[in-house]
């Protein structure tokens, strides 16, 4: 059974490897580029939806969300898009790295951090 969802799971990070690619590719209608960043940023972003350490609400995101965002997308790509992508994931070696991405993530942390400063210093009325 364990070997069933690392299969699973390698499935799922190589289909978001094809979406970051078809994302790039000029051929991508802009509205799908625009949801594809969504799905992307969702799946390679260390926030979640719904904190992992909620008892098995937690795991329900990466679990059915994530998939069917992921699927949804891979249905809404043009065939010529899918098959460059497809031959991009394939050939690929290494990590993607972004540092927009990361800027980002970071922004978003240290907003969350200074957010809930200002909600837990705030002087009394």
């Amino acid at each position: 059974m364990w070997a069933r969802w690392l299969l699973w799971a390698k499935a799922l990070k190589r289909q978001a490897l094809i979406l970051w690619y078809a994302s790039r590719d000029p051929q991508t209608p802009l509205w799908i580029k625009l949801m594809l960043a969504v799905v992307i940023a969702y799946a390679f972003s260390p926030i979640d939806l719904i904190p992992d350490f909620i008892p098995v609400l937690g795991l329900l995101d990466e679990a059915l969300l994530l998939p069917a965002m992921i699927w949804l997308m891979m249905r809404c790509l043009p065939e010529s898009v899918m098959t460059s992508a497809r031959a991009q994931a394939q050939a690929h070696t290494g990590r993607i790295t972004s540092r927009v991405g990361a800027i980002a993530i970071i922004l978003i942390w240290l907003g969350a951090v200074a957010l809930a400063g200002w909600f837990w210093f705030k002087p009394a009325n």
